[in-house]
């Protein structure tokens, strides 16, 4: 991706790219798709760290996550293909949660195309019940935090 992260105070800008598939009629980014943005970008970021999914199962037990609750509130379209950035920090980081805050931004960081939150889950996967983050993914989570 040619895109250089957006120097930001805290948290993370990740790169995204916008495809074809992921506009309406208009040409806008369809209003579904900004979860799955969202999702990639969080997914990218925690890969590198090693909490990812290979071969349909978790790298590591903190990738086995489920999403609680999402909002988000539009701003301005995202007009066409190419490059955004996904703006995302911890505004929050418990014993077996994680509140994201989060924000689609130009590549330049002018303007806000959409924002909102995300709570994140952790779950033991025999039970699905909460289960407590391990202290690797805590250790990658508070840099994250906004402070």
């Amino acid at each position: 991706m040619s895109l250089a992260a957006l120097a930001v105070e805290y948290g993370h800008a990740e790169p995204i790219e916008i495809h074809f598939d992921e506009l309406d009629a208009m040409g806008l980014v369809h209003n579904a798709r900004y979860a799955v943005l969202l999702e990639r970008a969080l997914a990218g970021y925690w890969a590198r760290y090693g909490h990812s999914y290979r071969g349909g199962r978790p790298t590591s037990p903190d990738a086995f996550t489920a999403v609680r609750e999402f909002t988000i509130a539009y701003q301005v379209p995202i007009r066409g293909t190419g490059e955004v950035l996904v703006h995302f920090w911890l505004e929050h980081l418990g014993g077996s949660s994680a509140v994201y805050g989060f924000r689609f931004v130009s590549p330049d960081g002018s303007t806000t195309y959409a924002e909102g939150r995300r709570v994140n889950v952790r779950l033991d996967p025999a039970t699905l019940r909460p289960a407590p983050w391990t202290d690797a993914a805590r250790s990658v989570a508070v840099t994250l935090l906004k402070p």
